[in-house]
């Protein structure tokens, strides 16, 4: 098992650094494409390396992270019952959208997130609205207290929470992935909330809420306990996906966009994790504390 852990850390390590590497390669190496270049061949491999396999390869690493992540802590079936539905779910909607316009709107993929799904969808998307929805989820989930009080109202309460913030990562998304220098995927008629269209937020909430739904349903009867390191991987990548698309929106100069998503995403993420963790440690204490006195009324007895 510690070789698992090790090759989860490296995984996630190496997700983070390939978000930085696509920071600066879109904010500062593509806007200054003229002085890379001119280191000739080197100059070019980097550059396309960086286009063409950058995405993939940030977007892989975070899907090994984040799988061997919920193997370890949530087991193999509650895994794959929440990755499954996640992938196949979550392509059905982009094959949808990218075909027919709904739920999302009129919109198609361009080039640098891999091979294209029936031509139409890279197949990095899915896995991305995996390994986020998963994290988004499990902070919900934990920090609503799901698995010490399951009923019903928090389980639906979960859902709606986790893909509120699943939603709002969208926020500092899209314009980032969309109308900066180098976009990933196009509107046909951009909308209004930055060329986006407001379809998009609701697309995006009704296929998270879908898919954590399955999970929920198909979770109801698991006993989850997530306890402070647990919670780990699932705030750093929520986190760091986050801070990568604010990234690109703030370079471009996209702000409110970025501000709700700190607001709406980020500080009830962040307060719900923290919430979680001191729970864990409440009931840690009470623990030790009631295993002290069992342990000293048996010394008195004997």
């Amino acid at each position: 098992m510690r070789q698992v852990v090790i090759v989860e850390r490296v995984c996630l390590t190496g997700h983070i650094l390939a978000k930085v590497f696509g920071l600066v390669g879109i904010l500062i190496v593509i806007p200054n494409a003229n002085f890379v270049l001119n280191w000739g061949d080197v100059g070019e491999k980097a550059m396309h390396l960086s286009l063409t396999d950058g995405g993939v390869v940030d977007i892989v690493l975070g899907t090994i992270a984040v799988s061997i992540f919920a193997f370890r802590t949530l087991g193999l079936t509650r895994w794959l019952s929440f990755m499954l539905p996640a992938i196949f779910i979550s392509v059905g909607s982009e094959l949808l959208g990218t075909s027919t316009g709904f739920p999302f709107g009129d919109y198609s993929y361009l080039s640098g997130l891999g091979y294209k799904i029936a031509g139409l969808v890279p197949f990095t998307i899915p896995l991305s609205w995996f390994y986020v929805g998963i994290s988004a989820y499990l902070i919900a989930r934990a920090g609503l207290s799901v698995s010490q009080n399951p009923t019903w109202k928090r389980q639906i309460g979960a859902v709606v929470v986790g893909a509120i913030l699943f939603t709002c990562w969208d926020f500092a998304l899209e314009p980032a992935m969309s109308q900066t220098i180098m976009p990933f995927w196009a509107w046909a008629t951009p909308g209004a909330f930055y060329g986006t269209p407001y379809q998009n937020y609701l697309g995006w909430f009704g296929t998270s809420a879908l898919f954590m739904g399955v999970a929920a349903i198909l979770w109801r009867n698991a006993q989850i306990q997530l306890k402070r390191s647990h919670l780990t991987v699932p705030i750093i990548v929520y986190l760091s996906n986050f801070a990568f698309a604010a990234g690109l929106s703030l370079g471009a100069g996209f702000f409110v966009p970025v501000a709700l998503g700190c607001v709406f995403g980020v500080i009830p993420a962040t307060s719900l994790w923290w919430k979680a963790i001191h729970n864990d440690a409440l009931n840690t204490t009470e623990t030790l504390n009631n295993q002290v006195a069992i342990a000293s009324v048996k010394v008195a007895v004997e």
